[in-house]
Parts: C-alpha cells; structure tokens; sequence
C-alpha cells in the first residue's frame, strides 16, 4: 500500500469546482483542447487528452473510440507525429 498521496494546493484564480460536461445525445461530455501524446495500453492505443476548462492534474488517458468526436485534432495530433517520425 502506498502512503504517497497527491498534492493539490489551489492557486489564486483555479477552479475549486469541477465544470459540468455539455450534453451531447444525451451523453455529458467535455470539449477536447488538445491531444498531448498517444501510448500502446492493454493491447490498445489511448491518447492522453486535456479537455478545455480543466488543468494538467485532470489530463487523462481516453481510447481512440471515446474521441469520435476530436476528428480535426486527431488528424493534427498524427500527422504530428508523422512528421516526427520522418526527421
């Protein structure tokens, strides 16, 4: 068991509270700002996510299929790493 456990000051101006998600079909969801990497997990690929409104500590990793919606920035986000690649 571990006895380390996350510190969380607040800082002047951050939000105490966490936002509400926007309803889409009748599903909450937060907007994506941007996607910041992508990993092999389990046997499949996630991408760590932050979403708009929210600080580094909520980054979280998200598999492709719960990203339908982010098409524009998963084409950046790869051909980002394309690029990467081809240096």
């Amino acid at each position: 068991m571990s006895r380390m456990i996350r510190y969380r000051k607040s800082v002047k101006g951050q939000r105490v509270e966490e936002p509400k998600p926007a309803e889409v079909d009748g599903i909450g969801e937060w907007e994506v700002e941007k996607i910041l990497n992508k990993r092999l997990m389990q046997e499949s690929v996630k991408y760590l996510v932050r979403c708009k409104v929210f600080t580094v500590e909520y980054d979280t990793w998200k598999k492709k299929k719960d990203l339908e919606n982010t098409k524009e920035l998963m084409e950046d986000f790869e051909g980002k790493i394309e690029a990467e690649v081809r240096r």
